[in-house]
């Protein structure tokens, strides 16, 4: 008889101290994006404070070596459950994964309002709550490329800030493609990535391609794009890393889909989505770093974006209403820190407007 050993982890922090100091530091850019809950968690429920992860692993399910992941993320606003089921494959075929999600997201990106002249973005009442639920086919890696496909039904509701569906913003105007309170769709999905490396340079590319498929008549009917190109080149001790992201959507749009420029992950000095959102975009990033002792980098960057024009184009214009400026351009320097621990990471970035903006990140952690 064999046994299987289940991976069971929790991590989970109560962030009282986090909440009691929000606002006399709000000029601080988070990781997460400013929202309602935060302005009120001194107030409300004690479980609103506390986020972390929990992650139940099962190697052997069913005496045949299949997987079964169980994860939950739980963040101060959003919450993610993802289970994973995978089948034993030979490595020369595809292999596949059975994948169910629900997740629950503040939509700053989108409907958020910017303050603080662009650098800051907070709730806009509109939260989006996600089931999906599909299958991901990848593809054995030959050479330097892999792919991946995936076809995935999902279902998308709007809630408002105390968990109500809600079919329309502030304005009043619809945040959902069929103007009810949910869409549906099921969406097809094909992944491509190129990556080349050696001990002076690598080259990293990705394109994402997704149709909705109108299984249904009320069925959203789209196709999007979205590719990753970046470059990082070894100059002496200094790395200079350039990318260029862009993308496009045509067909049935709801307001959440359209793509959010601005943010730590995009055009840094402004807030979350503050910069635009269209149904297109292009955001170019540029940074080089100096090694300044073992473990300690110093960084100077400089990032610019745009919607291309196109936020006119987004049902209700969110980004006209909002006053987003669909250009942005930000540029400062920072700090990297590495350690057995993970990896610390602070920004100071100013954006077209002169606002300055601090930010704080980790990544990596074990």
């Amino acid at each position: 008889m064999v046994v299987a050993k289940i991976d069971f982890n929790v991590d989970f922090t109560h962030k009282l101290c986090a909440a009691l100091m929000f606002h006399p530091f709000r000029f601080l850019s988070l990781s997460t994006s400013v929202c309602k809950e935060q302005e009120n968690a001194v107030g409300g429920s004690p479980l609103s404070l506390v986020i972390g992860s929990l992650c139940i692993k099962h190697p052997n399910l069913f005496g045949k070596s299949e997987k079964l992941d169980f994860l939950w993320d739980k963040g101060l606003c959003d919450s993610n459950i993802l289970v994973t089921y995978r089948k034993p494959r030979p490595e020369w075929l595809s292999q596949h994964a059975f994948i169910i999600q629900h997740s629950i997201s503040p939509e700053v990106g989108i409907h958020g309002l910017p303050v603080d002249n662009f650098s800051r973005s907070v709730s806009g009442d509109v939260n989006l709550c996600r089931f999906s639920a599909g299958i991901d086919l990848s593809e054995p890696a030959s050479s330097n490329w892999s792919s991946k496909t995936s076809v995935k039904f999902e279902h998308v509701r709007p809630v408002n800030d105390d968990g109500r569906s809600i079919s329309r913003d502030l304005h009043g105007f619809p945040v959902t493609c069929s103007g009810g309170c949910h869409d549906s769709m099921v969406v097809l999905k094909q992944e491509s990535r190129f990556a080349k490396a050696n001990d002076c340079s690598f080259t990293r590319f990705s394109l994402q391609i997704e149709q909705g498929i109108p299984i249904l008549s009320k069925w959203l009917i789209f196709n999007r794009f979205k590719f990753v190109a970046s470059k990082g080149i070894r100059l002496g001790p200094a790395f200079l890393l350039t990318s260029l992201t862009g993308g496009s959507i045509v067909g049935d749009i709801a307001p959440y889909q359209a793509f959010s420029i601005g943010g730590q992950g995009s055009v840094r000095g402004y807030g979350e989505g503050a910069v635009g959102s269209g149904r297109s975009c292009l955001v170019a990033n540029s940074e080089l770093t100096l090694p300044l002792n073992p473990v300690l980098e110093g960084a100077v960057f400089l990032d610019c974006g745009s919607d291309l024009g196109s936020g006119r184009h987004v049902p209700g214009n969110p980004a006209l209403r909002h006053g987003k400026p669909g250009t942005g351009l930000g540029l400062g320097y920072g700090l990297r820190f590495k350690s057995h621990l993970g990896h610390f990471q602070i920004d100071y970035a100013v954006n077209a407007v002169q606002q300055r903006t601090l930010y704080f990140g980790f990544s990596n952690l074990s």
